[in-house]
């Protein structure tokens, strides 16, 4: 990327692949936006930008790198590499990071990156912001993974009976599903992740919950 091709990117706003970010200010909230980057399409993460849009620049272009490859590193798991380069804008230095999507979602963060059984949490990126990602999520993004056991999918009667509410309803949540088939939350998650998987319904996020539609019915 060169000076004007930045330049453009930054006017267009942050965006589902696009976040400002003034300065770093913990390992955590960095690695927060580039693991909820990976875990969706990608995109870039400019250090030295403030919100608005105005040119801030970094103080120290090598401190501000190496906190992000420790972020990478350390409090990521499984840990990532992204691109990483220093572009000048009206004598100010911004840090250009981009974050590829992944083939190993989902990338948490490790709460003490010393203990590596110690609580993680991942996160997705939808709209401009990076949110927790649900259990269902998670369990979604790690059957993506080429690590993941083979999907073996069979229709009985209560996927035909998810099908047929989604095809009157549009959407359907965990519990819907749990109540319309008499099932806990936990087994209509299950079910539904597998689904998933196997291309037959998707999953969406909004402010409150997830919620699943068949894909020929997604615009």
């Amino acid at each position: 990327m060169n000076r004007k091709q930045l330049i453009e990117l930054i006017s267009h706003g942050e965006s589902s692949t696009l976040e400002f970010k003034r300065k770093i200010s913990s390992f955590h909230k960095i690695a927060k936006e580039i693991s909820a980057f990976a875990n969706t399409i990608g995109g870039y993460l400019l250090i030295g930008v403030d919100d608005d849009g105005s040119i801030v620049g970094v103080e120290s272009e090598k401190s501000t790198v190496d906190e992000i490859k420790t972020a990478c590193e350390f409090y990521l798991s499984p840990s990532l590499v992204p691109d990483i380069d220093i572009i000048s804008i009206y004598k100010q230095e911004i840090i250009v990071v981009y974050i590829f999507e992944s083939s190993h979602k989902p990338h948490a963060i490790l709460e003490d990156p010393d203990n590596k059984n110690s609580e993680k949490k991942v996160y997705i990126r939808v709209g401009e912001k990076s949110i927790a990602a649900s259990r269902e999520m998670s369990r979604v993004l790690s059957g993506m993974s080429p690590d993941a056991k083979p999907l073996t999918l069979s229709i009985g009667d209560k996927e035909r009976r998810l099908f047929n509410f989604l095809e009157h309803n549009e959407r359907a949540t965990v519990g819907d599903f749990a109540r319309l088939v008499n099932i806990s939350n936990r087994r209509a998650e299950r079910l539904l992740v597998r689904l998933v998987r196997a291309g037959v319904i998707q999953i969406h996020v909004d402010s409150a919950h997830d919620f699943f539609t068949l894909v020929e019915k997604v615009r």
